[in-house]
């Protein structure tokens, strides 16, 4: 079913979203049908449709060329059947926005690293750099009129933290959070400096896509794992705050947050922060999690994404007790889960067993 452009009025003044879909009833717990599935990466490398994209165009090109991008999201809605499309871009952009340089060799690299409080003039912040994220909006109202009602649109950005050992480090992989005097690591002033800067962005971003046409918003915060909980406690007030400002222009709008090697002392410190769905990686039992947890948050997760690179006989194995055991759980449990992978799809993943995770969620959860 193909939407005209006129489906982006079907909006209130504040951003939020009159459709009904499965995602945004699991958001809001009241999912009482098959619960929705999405992946992280759903639109990535181990995607022929990617692949083909991929061969003719620059990444950036993909990103930034709002038609581009909205291709690359769609390919795996239309050959999967995902219930949400989730924008094919990059968490790095409001870097680029506010003067640090982006680009892909073939991984990002940014044109110089936050290193000390006199490199903090160098960053150009405020709600006014969102102009520069322009292409994502357009890139949003462009899925948005050609997705189904049925299925759910998603926009994203990075978290305060983990943008911020970025622009430290380079990337999260090789920022540690307590790394000895002359290793990248979190200054409690420089880290203050940069939040201050981004805020009013990293907001504004947020809103722009919801303006567009984004059903929600999801964080993701995948350095996060690198604090203690207690470090997770302090670094968590700049995300408070971005949300508080983000509030002011969609109060309504669901908002997912994801961090990765985190866990219920974590995940305390965000109790009092507005998102709707705590997303959890794969090192955690569901059930568990959605007992205790899921009176406070939609749920979202959390199959090992190691598993699809099995062969298909063993991955069967493996799903069909999980999904027995998530079916025979009161149904009341599952009216806010939303089905996908504790982390991303992983670059080697076989198609088939996309394909094969969503026949038995569905033969599951008819």
């Amino acid at each position: 079913m193909i939407e005209s452009l006129q489906s982006v009025a079907n909006r209130g003044p504040s951003g939020a979203s009159s459709r009904d879909s499965l995602l945004l009833r699991a958001l809001a717990r009241r999912n009482g049908s098959r619960p929705p599935v999405w992946f992280m990466r759903q639109a990535g490398r181990y995607h022929r449709h990617y692949q083909a994209l991929r061969a003719r165009h620059e990444f950036m090109q993909l990103c930034k060329q709002p038609s581009l991008a909205a291709e690359v999201t769609l390919g795996p809605i239309e050959e999967f059947g995902f219930d949400a499309a989730i924008l094919f871009s990059d968490l790095l952009f409001p870097l680029e926005a506010m003067g640090m340089g982006l680009r892909y060799a073939p991984g990002p690299q940014l044109d110089w690293h936050l290193r000390s409080a006199s490199d903090l003039a160098r960053l150009r912040g405020g709600a006014e750099r969102v102009s520069a994220l322009e292409f994502q909006g357009e890139a949003l109202r462009l899925l948005r009129a050609r997705l189904p009602e049925s299925c759910g649109l998603i926009g994203f950005v990075g978290g305060p933290f983990t943008l911020y050992a970025y622009a430290v480090a380079g990337s999260h992989e090789g920022f540690t959070a307590a790394g000895p005097a002359g290793q990248a690591g979190l200054d409690p002033d420089l880290y203050a400096g940069f939040t201050e800067r981004l805020r009013g962005l990293l907001a504004a971003n947020m809103a722009l896509q919801v303006e567009a046409g984004a059903d929600c918003v999801a964080i993701f915060d995948t350095a996060a794992g690198t604090l203690s909980p207690e470090g997770f406690g302090s670094a968590a007030v700049p995300l408070a705050e971005v949300i508080a400002t983000f509030r002011a222009r969609c109060p309504h709008t669901p908002l997912i947050y994801y961090s990765r090697d985190t866990g219920p002392a974590h995940w305390e410190h965000l109790g009092g922060i507005d998102v709707q769905c705590l997303g959890i990686d794969w090192r955690h039992d569901l059930v568990s999690v959605l007992q205790q947890q899921g009176r406070r948050w939609a749920i979202q997760g959390n199959i090992d994404p190691q598993w699809l690179l099995l062969p298909a006989a063993e991955l069967e194995a493996r799903l069909r007790p999980w999904f027995s055991r998530l079916r025979a759980q009161p149904a009341a449990l599952r009216t806010g889960w939303v089905c996908g992978l504790g982390h991303g799809v992983l670059q080697h993943t076989p198609e088939s067993n996309v394909k094969l995770v969503l026949e038995l969620q569905r033969e599951f959860f008819q």
